[in-house]
């Protein structure tokens, strides 16, 4: 089981975005959730979030939460939306490194490993930070079903996620 946690500052925008594209895409074998590193448990989406969404026909029912030891616990690899949430991440928690990526990294961005932050934003701002957070989780899942698939052989077997 490969379950991945999806990073952000309050979980309302890019975060809880990741999470409904991903979870959208119905990965065998795969479990995701989102945090954020200055959340507040129990806040929706932004409506922009859930308008985005909805015009993309994906369905998803969100309530913030704070990043807690159990969901850094559970991750098999962490995804943030910046370098700044990545460092956050590994100073609250260090035996998290080896498995905390900017989403971006993780997809093979080289020079600019942030996603944009809409907080705030118009519509149109939004919906380029879904472009953006939807084409990082397009690469990241090659990755993932390769490195997946190569363990699988190493272990003997041949399952995919």
């Amino acid at each position: 089981m490969t379950r991945i946690l999806f990073v952000c500052t309050g979980n309302t925008c890019r975060s809880p975005m990741a999470e409904a594209i991903l979870k959208s895409k119905k990965i065998p074998e795969m479990e995701v959730k989102s945090a954020g590193v200055y959340a507040m448990d129990g806040a929706p989406a932004s409506s922009h979030v859930q308008r985005i969404l909805e015009e993309e026909g994906i369905e998803h029912v969100h309530r913030s939460s704070m990043l807690t030891k159990g969901l850094v616990d559970w991750a098999s690899y962490i995804f943030t939306m910046t370098e700044s949430h990545k460092r956050s991440v590994l100073s609250m928690f260090p035996n998290s490194e080896g498995k905390v990526f900017t989403l971006k990294e993780f997809a093979g961005e080289k020079i600019n490993s942030d996603i944009h932050d809409p907080f705030g934003g118009s519509l149109e701002t939004y919906r380029k930070t879904y472009i953006d957070i939807s084409e990082n989780i397009k690469k990241i899942i090659e990755k993932l079903m390769v490195s997946e698939t190569f363990r699988e052989e190493e272990d003997g077997g041949e399952k995919e996620i």
